[in-house]
């Protein structure tokens, strides 16, 4: 577990709403067609967060860096899921300060 890193990722409010979305998929992506155990298809957070896909993609790269998300290509598209084992590891580490 690389902490800094989780700490950059987690510095950025965008990154940590990210996060907060694909906590509850359902909730935030209804319109998605595949089903949410996949994760959440990128074009889907583009289009949430309004910003360009570019921008987008930078911002879901530093979370997947950070490993508290995973990624799933399926045919053309890349789903992104949160990775909560690494996600409570990092919480019980920090529990430790």
């Amino acid at each position: 577990m690389d902490i800094d890193a989780i700490h950059k990722a987690l510095a950025n409010p965008l990154r940590r709403e990210i996060l907060e979305w694909l906590k509850e998929p359902e909730q935030h992506f209804p319109e998605q067609e595949l089903p949410h155990l996949h994760g959440v298809c990128a074009g889907q957070i583009d289009g949430r967060c309004g910003m360009s896909q570019s921008t987008v993609s930078a911002h879901l790269s530093v979370l997947q860096k950070a490993g508290l998300v995973t990624t799933k290509r399926v045919g053309q598209w890349v789903f992104f899921k949160r990775d909560e084992a690494m996600i409570q590891a990092f919480r019980d580490s920090i529990g430790n300060l």
